[in-house]
């Protein structure tokens, strides 16, 4: 009687639940690598100078009605902290965008120009790192499915299902790095950045988050294919031993 091997479902269940992890993980990470929210702020600006029926609120309000002309004693209201307004900002790997004051929208420029000197090859590292991981994470993808679909052979699917685990730890360790040369990067540029950059305040927002979801959804799906490989590599293991057992007692001679 032939061993039970891994039961069919279970096998496909598992390399279902990696794929999906990894498109997820796909995902997340493609649109936080898009996006210029990885940190979020406010930065310290003085207010600009009230012109016509502005109100005071947001700009410099003076006591003459002749305020905008050169020639006339300009007394200022505002004094210490209500000289200035705080303007929200967000900053991602491409760019750092911060609202107007006074009117809608948002001024956008470059972050790699605002990045110091010294660290913008940390910065392109940085960049290459993570074109790196979204690629091999489509890599992953596509082999898990190619993996799903493949029926013929149940040992060209573990050299798929090894080769794919090597490909998706791979775009874990480097999307981990990515991140981590990026929040270096930010911080110095917080310190060493221009001064009509620098912000108030600041914290890591939704995008930095969604990589970091994007890493733990990689490793998950790394961890499950390995997995999956591995009790698929005992049972044919455990399967052998059995057969080579019933083989020696079926064509056992008997002593005379």
């Amino acid at each position: 009687k032939m061993p039970a091997s891994i039961p069919e479902a279970e096998s496909r269940h598992r390399a279902s639940a990696a794929f999906s992890l990894s498109f997820l993980s796909l995902v997340f990470s493609i649109t936080a690598f898009s996006s210029s929210y990885w940190c979020e702020g406010t930065r310290k600006v003085a207010k600009p100078f009230c012109k016509g029926d502005s109100k005071g609120e947001l700009c410099i309000r003076f006591n003459s009605p002749e305020g905008n002309s050169s020639q006339a004693v300009q007394y200022i209201w505002e004094t210490g902290d209500d000289k200035f307004v705080e303007k929200k900002f967000h900053a991602g790997i491409w760019y750092s965008c911060e609202e107007m004051i006074n009117e809608e929208g948002e001024k956008c420029r470059s972050f790699i120009s605002l990045t110091p000197a010294s660290d913008r090859g940390v910065l392109w590292l940085s960049i290459v790192a993570e074109l790196l991981y979204v690629v091999l994470l489509l890599i992953g993808n596509i082999l898990m499915s190619v993996e799903i679909c493949y029926y013929s052979s149940v040992i060209d699917g573990l050299k798929i299902n090894a080769f794919s685990a090597v490909v998706t730890v791979l775009a874990g360790l480097l999307g981990m790095v990515a991140h981590m040369m990026y929040t270096t990067v930010f911080q110095m540029t917080v310190n060493l950045g221009p001064e009509d950059w620098r912000p108030h305040t600041w914290d890591y927002g939704w995008s930095y988050g969604l990589a970091w979801t994007s890493f733990a959804c990689c490793m998950a799906s790394a961890v499950t294919t390995i997995n999956k490989y591995t009790k698929t590599i005992l049972e044919f293991k455990h399967k052998r031993k059995k057969l080579e057992r019933s083989f020696r007692i079926q064509y056992k001679f008997p002593d005379y």
